[in-house]
């Protein structure tokens, strides 16, 4: 698998080389200055937040944990790579670039980040800046910062993934399935919610702060909250349900994975669960080019409808409960988004590579992607269906409490909720589902 991703990877320096060449003959500029980015302080600290690198910057190359790095390319010389290398006892060192990519770029070592200005280009009229640190930008001499025609050219082409991409993101996923397992049977053990995430960190073999996303590890009604990240140290008396949200990233490239699991494997909540986890395989599989990916969301209401009525959670036809929006209540987040570089990658709300903003709908508002589908797009697929006291409060108010079957729903408060979450390339004639190809049920 090693040297599969690397023999892709000339092909894929030569089609982001493409399209900058393209990119800059529109636009009328001679190169674009990508900046890793740079170190933040803490307030009154003297130690520093994680660095993360611009993804911009990453796109290019596996350099994701050095700041005060630049990159300058053209679309046609070998683009040029300023390393920051420096001086420094109190700090690892970055070893000098010698791995495969190092052969595609002009590498000039930088030992101090305020020197910089002697490596860059002397003109810089023009030249984009693409970065984060706007006032270093200014101070550099450049003009053209961050405008908004190339950043919406590269994000949308973004959403078309290399086969060198498709590889990281089947390692990420080959990672971050090793870690589910590990967290599964910390579960099924009896850990706590921080027991669990040890193991799951164990098993990726990757630190918090190297994880592409806090982990959500929920356990019991902890589940209903969307984005759990609190992770209690002692384990409930009594373990219902639990909920894992958790990824890994690999050259940069992150997979985002989520399952839920009752302790009680005979239940109807884990009936329930199979339920839903039929809708995450039926709506994978129908990723298809040529749909736009908001249809399956409203297709997902539709099936998460089915199993409210079918559960006896709901008392109304399954197109009455979505007409009612009482779906909303129950499934009230986006199916999914682009996957990539960031967990919630870009370019989901573009029509074409002007930026043309396809907004989600007024009725769906937490939709991620509006985008139609096409060949070598990575998205997540992550129906859910969760009891979440504040939104059942608030259909507890309306003209439709009277088919809410509540003592049900008050049974089920405990286990929090299901999500269900596959990362899936969708390529001409067949989708690849890589989290079920990995065998993680």
């Amino acid at each position: 698998m090693t040297a599969s991703y690397q023999s892709l990877y000339q092909a894929h320096i030569t089609e982001l080389q493409l399209r900058t060449r393209r990119l800059l003959e529109r636009e009328n500029l001679d190169a674009l200055v990508i900046h890793s980015g740079q170190t933040q302080r803490k307030f009154l600290d003297d130690m520093d937040y994680p660095f993360k690198a611009n993804p911009l910057f990453k796109a290019w190359l596996p350099v994701i944990d050095n700041p005060h790095c630049w990159l300058i390319v053209d679309g046609v010389n070998k683009p040029k790579l300023i390393f920051y290398r420096p001086k420094d006892f109190w700090h690892k060192v970055p070893d000098e670039p010698h791995d495969y990519w190092a052969e595609y770029f002009d590498i000039q070592l930088l030992d101090k980040a305020n020197k910089v200005e002697t490596l860059l280009p002397y003109d810089k009229g023009r030249m984009a800046y693409l970065g984060e640190y706007l006032e270093v930008a200014r101070a550099l001499g450049f003009n053209e910062i961050n405008p908004e025609p190339v950043l919406n050219f590269i994000h949308f082409y973004r959403a078309y993934k290399t086969p060198y991409e498709q590889a990281c993101l089947r390692i990420a996923n080959q990672m971050a399935v090793a870690g589910h397992n590990a967290a599964k049977a910390a579960f099924y053990a009896g850990g706590s919610e921080f027991d669990i995430q040890l193991a799951y960190l164990a098993a990726v073999r990757q630190s918090e702060n190297e994880v592409p996303y806090g982990n959500i590890i929920a356990l019991n009604q902890n589940a209903a909250i969307l984005h759990y990240t609190a992770l209690e140290r002692t384990a409930p008396a009594k373990r219902h349900s639990f909920l894992i949200d958790a990824g890994a990233e690999f050259n940069g490239y992150a997979a985002d994975i989520t399952r839920t699991y009752s302790y009680n494997t005979q239940d109807e909540f884990a009936s329930l669960i199979t339920a839903v986890n039929e809708v995450t395989l039926e709506l994978a599989a129908a990723l298809k080019p040529g749909l736009k990916y908001g249809e399956l969301h409203v297709k997902c209401h539709q099936r998460i409808a089915e199993i409210l009525q079918q559960f006896d959670f709901v008392r109304m036809s399954a197109d009455a409960i979505v007409e009612t929006e009482i779906s909303r209540t129950f499934f009230p987040h986006g199916l999914g988004h682009h996957l990539g570089l960031q967990v919630h990658d870009v370019g989901g709300f573009m029509a074409d590579e002007r930026g043309t903003h396809v907004a989600a709908p007024q009725s769906h508002p937490y939709l991620r992607c509006t985008r139609m589908i096409e060949a070598n797009m990575v998205f997540t697929i992550e129906p859910g269906l969760y009891f979440i006291d504040s939104l059942l409060a608030d259909l507890a108010a309306t003209e439709h409490d009277k088919a809410i079957n509540w003592q049900k729903i008050d049974a089920f408060r405990h286990y929090g909720g299901i999500r269900i979450e596959d990362n899936v390339i969708v390529h001409q004639e067949r989708n690849e589902n890589i989290t079920r190809e990995l065998k993680l049920a």
